[in-house]
């Protein structure tokens, strides 16, 4: 896998911290960077470690998925991205949730929990290229923390004019690397 696929992979799972990163900004009245910080930390870190988990659960059992490994990836890219897609065509919120404070340790770690169940299963997709996967797990933790930190940003300034869910962008981004890890190996079998 190349470099330009693993960042793409990163933008594309980073779409869900930069979503939930703009609803949490359109309900600040006032930014607050040393807790967006926090958020953008915790949503990078738990980008990074789980793909990392999904990829040594998955190395017991490499050896017996070598010969279609990239109908798995395909599968999961797709499945994950088709999802993200589904999601992003929801609604957005306009109400902000004013009860709950998205700066709590325990929603936060909750929201970097959640948003990070799919880069779990993207783990797997590593186990190909597993020369590949620090430098993987390090481009989709940094991508993650700087979408997070965007996010918050253009929530607070744009607020409810932000109308497009950022979603959809990031299911068709996972999608289209699915295709293409799934073309390459086709090709070359």
């Amino acid at each position: 896998m190349d470099i330009i696929s693993i960042i793409i992979i990163g933008i594309g799972l980073a779409m869900d911290c930069f979503a939930v990163s703009v609803s949490k900004g359109m309900c600040l009245k006032k930014l607050k960077w040393k807790k967006g910080f926090r958020m953008a930390f915790l949503f990078g870190l738990f980008q990074g470690v789980m793909p990392l988990i999904g990829f040594f659960g998955g190395l017991s059992f490499a050896g017996m998925i070598n010969s279609f490994d990239h109908w798995i990836a395909f599968g999961l890219l797709g499945l994950i991205g088709g999802k993200m897609f589904i999601e992003g065509l929801k609604p957005i919120d306009p109400h902000c949730e004013s009860k709950s404070n998205p700066f709590k340790w325990k929603t936060l770690l909750t929201l970097a929990f959640a948003t990070s169940i799919d880069a779990l299963a993207t783990g797997i997709v590593f186990i190909s290229f597993p020369d590949r996967i620090w430098f993987a797990v390090t481009t989709i933790g940094v991508i993650s923390f700087l979408f997070s930190l965007i996010g918050l940003g253009a929530g607070f300034h744009f607020k409810r004019r932000f109308k497009f869910n950022v979603e959809i962008i990031g299911g068709i981004i996972l999608v289209g690397i699915g295709t293409k890890i799934l073309i390459e190996h086709l090709m070359a079998g």
